[in-house]
């Protein structure tokens, strides 16, 4: 038996990762192919598509784009038509996989969707898109499900993959002297976003925020990349912001970095939430190109950009979204929290508040690998590997 799996992005491909290492311990004799990144690749997800191609953000800066991801797009749904899988597992990534679900499920492949499009946000009709061609959704807000139960689609709410499992991998003392970081002065990390795009964005604002943060107090500053930044985005990419000597780039250890840090500005996105998660206080940011800005404002309907205020349903984090993005409004919020303890108290007993709103019992993607198990039973899994699977007792549920 095979499973199609697909995720976009880093995140997307974290989640989806873990799912297919539940699904190995339920169906233990399935295939697994698809859009992978690094983590799907090391669960054993066999490449048709690097996901690294679609990271694209943006309604404009994709234009350019749109030939080669639709390439990958055409070959993607080749290999799904050649080995009809028994099911697919689409993470996150709509632009790209809600036309992805359509076309399996004209071809009679099953559909899972793993974290929720946020319709509830903006561009609603994809919840139509969903009801039509997906058979579950599985929601990582508490929110979602009732709104997409509301319009119709299969939806449950699984809970969020990293409540209860972000934590840092190092002490502070270790995480300190690995890095040679002085002890005594305040930490302040960087977090420009995972993407070459959206870093290249936001180095120039940071770069002014580190020089007036600088001028008002000392402090020590890391720049927290994603791994293998220098390879993906090339040697002195991050040159503008660490050119004069004063920010050091530390590679694959955003969680330890945060965790570490006095505060952390960070790019609005999954790496907020697990600033969160670590209770660790954080200001938001994010720019996208005007024309993007200027075409898709319109058309979004939630009070806030960050998932941590919208889960909270109130403001617990600074957001500094397009011409709010400045280093002197970046620079005063970090200030402020570096020089109040009651500021910096207030953000993390909101903090608090957001992480147990996600927290639910159990693993969610083992709940996710459970219920894609238990359906592709349903369907019509072979006699022969049934009674395996019912013989080892995985206790699947529906």
């Amino acid at each position: 038996m095979r499973i199609l799996v697909s995720a976009g992005e880093a995140s997307g491909d974290h989640y989806a990762a873990g799912v297919v290492r539940h699904l190995r311990r339920m169906l233990p004799e399935t295939e697994f192919f698809g859009c992978t990144g690094a983590e799907m690749r090391a669960a054993g997800v066999r490449t048709v598509v690097d996901s690294a191609s679609l990271s694209v953000v943006g309604l404009v800066e994709v234009l350019h784009h749109i030939p080669r991801i639709y390439g990958e797009f055409r070959k993607l749904k080749r290999e799904a038509e050649r080995l009809r899988p028994a099911a697919a597992i689409l993470t996150d990534s709509p632009d790209f996989h809600l036309r992805l679900a359509g076309k399996l499920r004209r071809a009679g492949i099953p559909v899972f969707y793993l974290v929720a499009p946020q319709a509830w946000a903006w561009r609603s009709g994809r919840a139509r898109t969903l009801r039509r061609n997906v058979r579950e959704l599985h929601c990582i807000f508490p929110f979602e499900e009732q709104f997409f139960r509301a319009r119709g689609v299969n939806a449950h709410y699984i809970g969020h993959p990293l409540a209860g499992t972000v934590r840092p991998a190092l002490a502070r003392e270790e995480f300190l002297t690995r890095h040679r970081i002085p002890a005594g002065k305040p930490l302040v990390a960087l977090c420009p976003g995972s993407r070459q795009g959206e870093s290249r964005r936001h180095l120039a604002s940071l770069r002014e925020a580190v020089e007036r943060i600088r001028a008002r107090r000392e402090a020590t500053f890391v720049l927290a990349a994603p791994a293998g930044a220098s390879v993906r985005f090339g040697e002195g990419f991050y040159a503008p912001l660490t050119g004069a000597g004063q920010v050091q780039v530390v590679e694959g250890e955003t969680r330890d970095a945060m965790a570490h840090a006095d505060v952390t500005l960070a790019a609005s996105g999954t790496v907020v939430m697990e600033a969160a998660l670590l209770n660790a206080p954080v200001v938001a940011f994010y720019r996208v190109t005007p024309l993007t800005w200027l075409i898709g404002r319109p058309f979004v309907k939630v009070p806030f950009y960050t998932m941590v205020n919208l889960v909270a349903e109130r403001r617990v984090v600074p957001e500094l979204i397009q011409d709010d993005l400045t280093g002197e409004r970046l620079a005063g919020e970090a200030l402020r929290l570096l020089e109040s303890e009651a500021a910096r108290a207030e953000m993390k007993a909101g903090l608090a508040e957001v992480a147990r709103r996600l927290a639910v019992q159990g693993d969610p993607l083992e709940e996710s690998a459970r219920r894609v198990s238990a359906s592709v039973i349903e369907m019509g899994l072979p006699g022969e590997a049934a009674g395996r699977i019912a013989e080892t007792g995985q206790g699947l549920r529906g």
